[in-house]
């Protein structure tokens, strides 16, 4: 699991046709939420930025040698 981040990023949100609400964020390819709500959706979304950042940070751990360096920045 990924320490506790904060960033800000754009939440797109529509009225879904069959109902509810859909959301995208455009500065993460295939972030995507839904909900019957704007706030589940809102949440789904931040649910699924998290779990694309943490699976992103696994592949890029995979195979990398032990004296790498990983430290943090503030963007």
């Amino acid at each position: 699991m990924l320490p506790l981040m904060k960033a800000k990023f754009t939440a797109i949100i529509e009225e879904a046709p069959e109902g509810g609400y859909w959301a995208i964020c455009p500065e993460v390819p295939g972030a995507n939420g839904q909900g019957e709500t704007v706030a589940q959706a809102k949440t789904s979304l931040r649910e699924a930025i998290r779990l694309i950042f943490e699976d992103r940070i696994e592949d890029a751990r995979r195979g990398l040698p032990e004296d790498a360096i990983q430290t943090e920045i503030a963007v």
